[in-house]
């Protein structure tokens, strides 16, 4: 089973990171992971943003037109497995300054599995208030860190004090990776690929 693993993050953290550690499965099966939960946000941002509508604050409900809303949901789930992709290829890349030699499947398994609550996080999409959304966006982005800095010692075989300034390291690059991809699409918005709104 493709999400075999998504319980025991959550269940018990670091013996499902041991259990990870032993089998590394292919390269294949971690994209797979990824592709099909990089689906939850996308369908419900298109569920929210179509057919119920934004609600911010006092002002009126924000609602997409849904080939619009097709658009940008697309052009999230290809920016989430981007964003993805990119982190593990940094993941790979600083090991050797941190002392690991991880092959490229591990740093994908390490960014595809932290990158997993963020990601569900986004079915609060379907109760389109920003308070709810954003409140259950950062509880998926603090268990998504506490996932990384639990994992990092586990999957790259390094003592704790280095994996703690390695995990550092790679939620920094994170941080930096979203920035990149919210300008992207600043920039995609005022140069005529934004969203036509209903009403």
């Amino acid at each position: 089973m493709i999400l075999n693993h998504i319980w025991g993050l959550y269940a018990h953290p670091v013996e499902e990171w041991k259990t990870i550690d032993e089998r590394h499965e292919s390269l294949r099966f971690s994209l797979s992971h990824i592709l099909i939960v990089a689906l939850i946000p996308c369908i419900a941002a298109y569920y929210a943003t179509a057919h119920v509508g934004w609600n911010i604050g006092a002002r009126e409900t924000i609602q997409l037109a849904q080939s619009s809303a097709i658009v940008m949901s697309v052009a999230m789930y290809f920016g989430l497995i981007g964003g993805v992709v990119a982190l593990s290829y940094i993941i790979h890349w600083m090991a050797k300054t941190f002392g690991a030699q991880p092959s490229f499947t591990q740093s994908l398994e390490l960014a595809a599995y932290t990158a997993t609550p963020v990601m569900m996080s986004g079915i609060a999409a379907v109760y389109p208030e920003l308070w709810f959304v954003a409140m259950v966006f950062l509880a998926g982005v603090a268990y998504s860190v506490y996932l990384l800095y639990s994992g990092v010692p586990i999957l790259m075989h390094i003592p704790e004090e280095r994996g703690f300034i390695y995990a550092s390291s790679v939620v920094t690059a994170g941080l930096v990776l979203m920035v990149v991809l919210m300008a992207g699409t600043v920039i995609a918005w005022t140069n005529g690929f934004g969203p036509t709104f209903v009403g």
